[in-house]
């Protein structure tokens, strides 16, 4: 099936961008500003656990497989998280989701700050991945569904932004408090922001799309009039509509939904899409980057501190993606940094076999960073739009959420066993397998991977749909 879309044809309504109302601007980034807190909790859960764990392997006595285990028991709840978030997004809305999400936030945050002992820790951190897993698909979800099309790309990748936004605080949060080994404080700061998300979902609607799922017209319109200018709101609005009405027929039940052919296709391509950016190594830098730079013979704060530079690239990648998606496309982006992914860890595994000294442990160092920058400007970005763009309304949240799912899955894999290989094969073996993963997921995203750049929702459902039966 060739899923490379094209605009949409002449026969349906024209999607071209058109000027805002003068306040959609101040709208928009409102929204975004307290929505995106859910990803920047997201990067800190997720980051701060790198320079936790040195100190917590002394204080438990962790094993390698320990260590595994206490990374990992987040992303097994995110991978629940995510399939009780995208549920949760479909039946309460995107909003009222988010704000549970929220309150889970500052539960789990606060448990794993005072847990005592491995089990209790290992418990906690499950919680806390619980709405790290909700918030990775609600936040995507909402700010996509909210977006004017001219901009969605933009928007929907400010929530990438304030993942490795939430990343890089936590290595500056972990390189400032390693002198006191306050390790317990470095995860226990994940509750500040929590509370400003809990608060301050309170004062944004929810988005049009589900207004509309739920018969609620007039909430839709509301909303749209802060963001599109007032002579398209009718045709937006029948827009949705449209599509609401063509699944109405369908078979009702949103699990047997996914079942329906082309949806099930679609959603395959998605879960594709999602293996694609765990299995390519990404996590394994974030979440073990003071060990890897460890084994090149810095000391444990040296690390921890050097591991700033990880997230500071990140930030700089991302924001350099934003500018791009929208003009470059989806299926470039991917495609591109996938290659200077590949030639990044090819490197980086040779670096490995050098003498330990401080010149191999910059080498490695850079292209650590020369590897996230290609990540994180292109196929994180790309990936986390692709999911929020792709699937139909009726079951956009479920199906996103199965979709990322099978993603926390595969990072739950890659966390757990990440230690355990790189103490058993090496670093080079271990970067170099990483290498043969992203020559596959090229392979992958030039067979699969949608374009989706500058296309109404409802218009690029119509489409992959067309794609998919065509097949």
């Amino acid at each position: 099936m060739n899923v490379a879309l094209e605009p949409p044809s002449a026969d349906r309504p024209p999607t071209a961008p058109t000027p805002a109302p003068r306040n959609a601007g101040r709208f928009i980034v409102a929204i975004a500003a307290v929505a995106a807190i859910g990803g920047a909790l997201f990067g800190y859960d997720t980051g701060v656990v790198s320079g936790a764990l040195p100190f917590m392997e002394e204080h438990f006595g962790l094993t390698s497989l320990g260590e595994g285990v206490i990374t990992s028991a987040l992303l097994i709840g995110a991978a629940f998280g995510s399939l009780a978030g995208g549920r949760a997004a479909d039946t309460l809305g995107r909003k009222k989701a988010l704000l549970w999400a929220g309150a889970v936030f500052i539960g789990g945050a606060v448990a794993v700050a005072v847990a005592p002992t491995v089990p209790l820790m290992v418990a906690a951190r499950f919680v806390l991945g619980l709405a790290v897993g909700s918030a990775s698909v609600i936040t995507p979800l909402y700010l996509s569904e909210i977006a004017p099309p001219h901009i969605r790309g933009r928007l929907v990748s400010f929530n990438s932004l304030m993942i490795v936004s939430g990343q890089l605080l936590a290595y500056v949060v972990n390189a400032i408090l390693a002198r006191w080994e306050a390790w317990r404080w470095m995860l226990g700061l994940a509750a500040l922001p929590a509370v400003a998300l809990f608060i301050g979902m309170f004062f944004l609607p929810d988005t049009p799309r589900w207004y509309i799922s739920r018969g609620r017209a007039d909430e839709a319109g509301r909303v749209l009039r802060r963001t599109l200018p007032a002579d398209e709101v009718e045709a937006e609005l029948g827009r949705i509509e449209h599509a609401r009405a063509l699944e109405a027929g369908a078979r009702q039940g949103a699990w047997q939904e996914l079942r329906t052919p082309w949806i099930r296709r679609i959603l395959l391509i998605g879960v594709g899409l999602a293996v694609v950016q765990q299995i390519t190594g990404v996590n394994a830098v974030i979440y073990f980057a003071p060990k890897i730079l460890e084994s090149t013979g810095l000391g444990t704060n040296a690390a921890i501190t050097a591991t700033i530079a990880v997230g500071a690239i990140s930030v700089i990648a991302t924001a350099i993606g934003m500018t791009l998606i929208d003009r470059l496309g989806r299926r470039p982006m991917l495609m591109g940094g996938l290659t200077g992914m590949a030639v990044s860890l090819v490197a980086l595994g040779a670096a490995f076999r050098l003498p330990h000294s401080t010149a191999v442990s910059v080498l490695v160092l850079g292209l650590m960073v020369l590897y996230m920058a290609f990540m994180q400007a292109t196929l994180n970005t790309g990936v986390w739009l692709l999911l929020a763009e792709m699937f139909p309304l009726k079951v956009r949240g479920l199906a996103m959420g199965t979709a990322v799912f099978v993603m926390w899955m595969v990072n739950f894999a890659v966390a757990l066993l990440f230690p355990v290989l790189l103490d058993a094969a090496g670093a080079s073996v271990t970067f170099w397998l990483f290498a043969v993963a992203c020559v596959l997921s090229f392979g992958f995203c030039k067979r699969w991977a949608p374009e989706t750049k500058g296309m109404a929702l409802e218009d690029l459902e119509h489409e992959l749909r067309k794609a998919a039966t065509a097949d």
